[in-house]
């Protein structure tokens, strides 16, 4: 699914500009667009983005410029439509918290992915309450919130097993014309122990696993 040629990897030292540019929001959408639906031109990405055209072209030709994306095959001569060049931008953790730009691309990366998350719940409900898709996926499908205590090095095995296990499912149902697209977030984000005088910022918040909301 993701393999070398499919991952753009990012390094703090040697790609300071290639970041500087993934920082920009609109940027980081149209990147997203263009793998989750494939070649487009600005004026389709600018209807789906509420952007200018103009707007939308711009940003496509820095992406362009630091190998993101790049020109596909043109349907006609009259706009030129783009692709992704990569399914994945990926980065070591540990190399992006040594540079203060590093550590504020993850952070801004993250907030995206979660911003992705709403925006693709939101699509899912609108799909599933118009019909789009099929009644097999709705008990199949939903969110889990889950806290487990566990060791970095079982983190690590975790992420591991999981991105081996979905290569290994996306590889097989390829050709299923029975297969969606899904959109699959992970997240392990250690907490440190709370000091009792520390405020709750969240203090209805509680681990929700799919289950517990079938009756």
């Amino acid at each position: 699914m993701d393999s070398d040629e499919h991952k753009r990897v990012l390094d703090p030292e040697h790609d300071t500009a290639a970041l500087k540019a993934l920082t920009h929001p609109l940027r980081i959408q149209l990147l997203g667009l263009l793998r989750q639906d494939g070649p487009a031109t600005a004026s389709e990405l600018a209807a789906r983005t509420g952007e200018s055209s103009a707007s939308a072209s711009y940003h496509l030709r820095v992406l362009a410029k630091y190998a993101f994306i790049a020109e596909a095959e043109h349907r006609d001569g009259r706009e030129r439509r783009w692709r992704a060049l990569h399914t994945v931008t990926s980065w070591s953790n540990e190399t992006m918290e040594s540079t203060a730009a590093g550590r504020a691309f993850v952070s801004l990366a993250r907030r995206r992915q979660i911003e992705h998350l709403e925006r693709s719940l939101a699509r899912h409900e609108a799909d599933m309450a118009a019909g789009r898709i099929g009644e097999e996926w709705v008990e199949r499908s939903g969110i889990s919130d889950l806290m487990p205590r566990l060791t970095a090095e079982s983190l690590t095995e975790l992420f591991e097993t999981v991105a081996a296990k979905l290569e290994e499912l996306t590889a097989r149902d390829a050709e299923d014309p029975r297969a969606e697209q899904v959109v699959f977030l992970a997240a392990g984000l250690p907490l440190a122990p709370r000091e009792p005088a520390d405020p709750d910022p969240a203090p209805d918040a509680r681990a929700i696993d799919r289950e517990d909301l079938n009756p």
